[in-house]
């Protein structure tokens, strides 16, 4: 099986630890272990062995309090939800389906269904239409071998909410067609908009504790979907991974029965965060930002005559400001922007963005 190279990801792996004023990471700052452990009481007799395979019932009903239909048949769990994107990919496509998805968006959404053999379709999210989706478009992109719309809710890195008229207009069209949803909703828990799974009998959710969790290292995430397919990729599973483990499963269910005080801490530290690029962006000239609604990233913009891949190496070189470049996502002139790391540390490297540009371009 053949792949092109996952351009983000090797963006970051090859650059993130130059990094002094990260204004590009999609989680919310992480959670030291000691924080974590404030949260968690471990049991010293836990037996660290295989645990249940597909996730505790502990934990399965955690993670169900995050939805509205809470069936434990409903949910398998993963490491991540990159890993639990590929297991419903694997599970469900075959060589000459097609798949539909978006762009600006997250690569894996239309390389990895390719590298199966998938013919795919990336649809165009437009700055000027505010990074929104156009269900007519969509609508004429559907043919017969039309197997799956694959798409993130939030979106990464435009920060995009699939307006809910829009995701209902979406359900309609692919229950007549017989299509399945697969929405990555790792950056959903910000706003209310309900999960595809709660909406749609084929609509797939998977999402971790990776983004407004704050506990990326931990790499607990999951498929929440109807039975008879989740029965299906545990199938698959049983070849790639066994089981989560007691340990994860245990930190996963303790964590997630604090979700709300979580949620709301990391919200009104994002909404901070918007505030201070708010200010900043005010006394600006060469950027500029469709502030996202929800999630933790937005796709900034600038005028200057420059690429988003010299930006990126010149900034990280010289200032020590790390971005992930938009020509990543296939996006020139543009950055992403992260709402998710230390404010104090945020404001500091947008000061020093500004002076390195009015050095540069006035």
């Amino acid at each position: 099986m053949k792949i092109n190279d996952f351009k983000v990801e090797q963006w970051m792996n090859d650059h993130e630890k130059k990094a002094i004023y990260n204004l590009t990471d999609t989680c919310v700052k992480a959670l030291t272990w000691q924080e974590l452990m404030e949260m968690v009481e471990m049991n010293p007799d836990l037996a660290l062995d295989y645990g249940d395979i597909t996730g505790s019932d502990a934990v399965k009903k955690a993670v169900l309090k995050l939805y509205t239909s809470h069936d434990l048949q409903s949910l398998t769990m993963f490491h991540g939800c990159l890993e639990a994107n590929q297991h419903v990919m694997d599970t469900l496509l075959e060589p000459r389906d097609h798949i539909i998805t978006y762009a600006p968006g997250y690569q894996q959404f239309w390389d990895y269904p390719h590298s199966l053999g998938v013919e795919t379709t990336i649809l165009p999210l437009r700055e000027a239409d505010g990074w929104m989706p156009n269900i007519e478009v969509l609508k004429a992109s559907i043919r017969s071998n039309t197997k799956m719309v694959i798409l993130n809710n939030p979106n990464n890195p435009t920060g995009t909410v699939f307006p809910q008229a829009y995701m209902e207009q979406l359900i309609q069209v692919c229950k007549e067609k017989d299509i399945w949803i697969l929405c990555d909703e790792v950056y959903r828990g910000f706003n209310d908009q309900p999960s595809i799974s709660d909406q749609y009998e084929k609509g797939i959710a998977t999402s971790s504790l990776s983004k407004v969790f704050a506990l990326p290292g931990l790499r607990y995430g999951w498929v929440k979907a109807c039975p008879s397919l989740i029965q299906k990729i545990n199938v698959r599973r049983d070849y790639t991974m066994i089981s989560t483990g007691p340990l994860m499963d245990t930190i996963a269910a303790q964590v997630l029965a604090h979700k709300d005080e979580i949620i709301q801490k990391n919200k009104a530290y994002i909404e901070q965060n918007k505030q201070i690029f708010t200010a900043w962006e005010q006394a600006q000239t060469h950027y500029h930002l469709i502030m996202p609604k929800a999630g933790t990233v937005g796709f900034l913009s600038y005028d200057m005559d420059i690429s988003s891949t010299e930006l990126a190496t010149k900034l990280l070189d010289q200032e020590g400001i790390f971005f992930v470049p938009g020509s990543c996502f296939g996006f020139d002139h543009h950055v992403r922007f992260g709402l998710g790391q230390d404010s104090q540390m945020l404001e500091k490297g947008l000061q020093k963005l500004s002076v390195w540009t009015n050095r540069q371009f006035g």
